[in-house]
């Protein structure tokens, strides 16, 4: 466990990566149906080993982190595809699960008094799981009034998350290309709100880390 914890920062990311980009390396069917809910179960355990370290409100990280793991194994051996409301409670805990997760990164690499190595991989998982966040937003939005963006792949749920996935992360880095367009008014604030946090993170939380390290080289 503490070699878990002295790395938790590196495992996440590499975790969280093999998540987002499995699909480069692997053949499609394989990785959609096997690899890909497997690295996330393997972010999901990651992710606790960040969270963990926090004493204060331990008990609840503990019980949301295992609500999370126990659903997604159980939507992965037997899918909540035809049962909308178990969607829902995943879809929730997933959400507040990595929305604790990101938070704690950006409090301990804020609070952080020496910049390490660590710590540069803690600043890079936290602004991967910013991106994850934005996709839990617009998902949000999309299941809530369905069109509120045009130009995602609807053939199926599948497709139509990763369209909301790589809208997330181009809104989050402010590349917007323009192929997914937000047509409705909490569609378009959502977008903007995306956009700040992705400028935010790197002016601030991006910018201290840099200004500790300076000031780190030059005592």
């Amino acid at each position: 466990m503490n070699l878990l914890h002295k790395y938790r920062f590196e495992a996440f990311l590499l975790s969280f990566c093999l998540l987002l980009f499995g699909s480069l390396f692997f053949p499609h069917g394989l990785f959609e149906n096997l690899l890909e809910p497997a690295f996330l179960i393997l972010n999901i355990s990651m992710g606790f080993a960040i969270i963990y370290a926090l004493k204060k409100w331990r008990r609840f990280y503990t019980i949301l982190f295992l609500s999370t793991l126990v659903f997604e194994l159980v939507d992965c051996f037997f899918g909540f595809k035809d049962h909308t409301y178990l969607q829902l409670i995943l879809f929730a805990l997933l959400a507040i699960y990595y929305l604790v997760v990101t938070l704690s990164i950006i409090r301990e690499v804020w609070h952080t008094q020496e910049v390490t190595r660590n710590v540069i991989f803690g600043v890079m998982g936290g602004f991967t799981a910013l991106g994850l966040i934005s996709f839990f937003i617009f998902l949000g939005i999309e299941m809530a009034e369905p069109g509120s963006f045009s130009g995602l792949d609807t053939s199926n749920p599948t497709t139509e998350s990763q369209s909301l996935l790589y809208m997330a992360y181009i809104t989050l880095m402010s590349i917007g290309y323009g192929d997914i367009i937000p047509n409705t008014q909490i569609a378009q604030k959502a977008t903007v709100l995306v956009g700040l946090l992705g400028q935010f993170y790197l002016v601030i939380i991006t910018g201290v880390v840099v200004g500790k390290y300076i000031n780190q080289q030059n005592k």
